[in-house]
């Protein structure tokens, strides 16, 4: 049996005022379910930071290469300086969750109900991840699922 660990780490200070308020509002703009989602996120970003802070000495090519993958993500970079400036709330905005409550003026309560019910497409796929990464391809192509009446 493989064992499976742990996608995030806890904060070292746990009782810090100025994190936990910090975590509160977080948690309440974006809706989500409990604080480990949001130390995931920032687990997320961590390792895109230490991604680029290795890319900076190698090749072009790679570093290219390694923005465009971020670009089809929806991050906006050009340089391993933008990379290393993304922060939790750009990877947060990126969500499912948070895209479809913007795009069909939800709140993010109700968007995260309404994916965990299997009732958004993205494409032709049902999504019931709320965390889900949308790429920007995919973005437009959000939908929610009609109801077929002539069902018997």
């Amino acid at each position: 049996m493989i064992r499976k660990h742990k996608k995030y780490s806890k904060p070292k200070r746990i009782f810090d005022k100025e994190r936990i308020e910090e975590e509160v509002k977080i948690k309440k703009d974006f809706g989500l379910k409990n604080k480990k989602e949001i130390w995931k996120a920032e687990a997320k970003v961590k390792a895109i930071h230490e991604k680029a802070k290795k890319l900076i000495s190698v090749s072009k090519e790679e570093q290219e290469e390694f923005f465009e993958r971020l670009k089809k993500t929806g991050f906006n970079v050009n340089s391993i300086g933008d990379v290393l400036t993304l922060d939790l709330k750009d990877y947060l905005n990126r969500r499912l969750q948070t895209v479809v409550s913007k795009k069909f003026n939800k709140t993010p309560k109700t968007a995260r109900q309404l994916i965990a019910h299997k009732k958004i497409l993205v494409g032709d796929k049902v999504i019931n991840s709320p965390s889900y990464i949308v790429p920007v391809e995919l973005e437009d192509k959000i939908s929610i699922k009609s109801k077929n009446k002539n069902q018997k």
